[in-house]
């Protein structure tokens, strides 16, 4: 069982949404945080809200979009905290719509955030982790990621990536003392949309939490776990199905309500 306490530890999206949650669940196990997000009053909300657990928080306000501020994240951890022993890729863009109404800057601004800033910010973490031979990357994706949403074609890509490119670094560098997880959320309530219209997932579906979403990110740390659901069983069997059976998976989320949800998420018929 690999100990959190001590740990150094960069989180990314840790101003809102399930960012302060997991950093509190971290924190609370005796990890030193240091928090990326571009909302430097968020970022600060959340140092205080650590301040309790007497661990070490650092903030960096940074735009994971510019590829330039990517590198200055990690020199300023490491200038400051000297060590990155946990990487959390967590930040992301919800980025919704029907494909063709969502101009193509917001397709790239959300590839290089949900995608190409994980892998960056990990290609600029792991000499040193290998080094130490030691270090362990966190992917949050979710399960959009296994079963392809409709009116988030783009967001589904990214997070898609994110699990699979996961996947082959884990073998590629099995035997340097690098773990990598991937998270794998289903609807989130509480946060984003969820709480902002007060709107429900479908029933057949289920949902999840930010706890929920926190203690999975602590158990695949403490107990190197490579992939976790974090929703209901129905979307499990769903994503499942979607792997055996194109044509099914797509009747099922038909038939289970997810694309009806989708569509009406997008337009805010709420």
């Amino acid at each position: 069982m690999t100990t959190i306490h001590g740990k150094y530890i960069l989180l990314t999206g840790g101003s809102r949404g399930i960012g302060p949650v997991i950093a509190e669940a971290l924190a609370a196990r005796g990890a030193h945080l240091a928090l990326a997000a571009r909302s430097e009053e968020g970022l600060l909300a959340t140092a205080n809200q650590l301040s309790k657990f007497g661990t070490k928080t650092m903030i960096v306000a940074v735009d994971l979009s510019q590829a330039s501020e990517q590198m200055e994240l990690v020199e300023t951890v490491m200038n400051n905290f000297g060590r990155i022993d946990i990487l959390i890729n967590n930040a992301g863009l919800e980025t919704e719509g029907a494909y063709l109404d969502l101009s193509w800057e917001a397709i790239q601004k959300t590839v290089e955030v949900n995608l190409l800033a994980p892998m960056r910010l990990t290609h600029l973490v792991l000499p040193t982790m290998i080094a130490q031979k030691s270090g362990h990357i966190v992917n949050i994706a979710s399960v959009a990621a296994k079963i392809g949403a409709p009116y988030a074609a783009t967001y589904c890509a990214t997070k898609a990536g994110l699990a699979e490119w996961t996947r082959a670094l884990r073998l590629e560098l099995e035997g340097n003392g690098i773990h990598f997880s991937t998270i794998l959320p289903g609807y989130i309530n509480e946060v984003g949309m969820f709480a902002k219209f007060q709107i429900q997932s479908p029933s057949l579906i289920g949902s999840t939490n930010p706890d929920e979403v926190a203690r999975a990110v602590v158990k695949a740390i403490e107990k190197d776990k490579l992939e976790l659901f974090v929703n209901s069983s129905p979307a499990r069997m769903l994503s499942v199905a979607c792997e055996i059976s194109p044509a099914l998976g797509d009747w099922l989320k038909k038939i289970l309500g997810v694309v009806d949800f989708q569509r009406k998420k997008v337009e805010k018929k709420w």
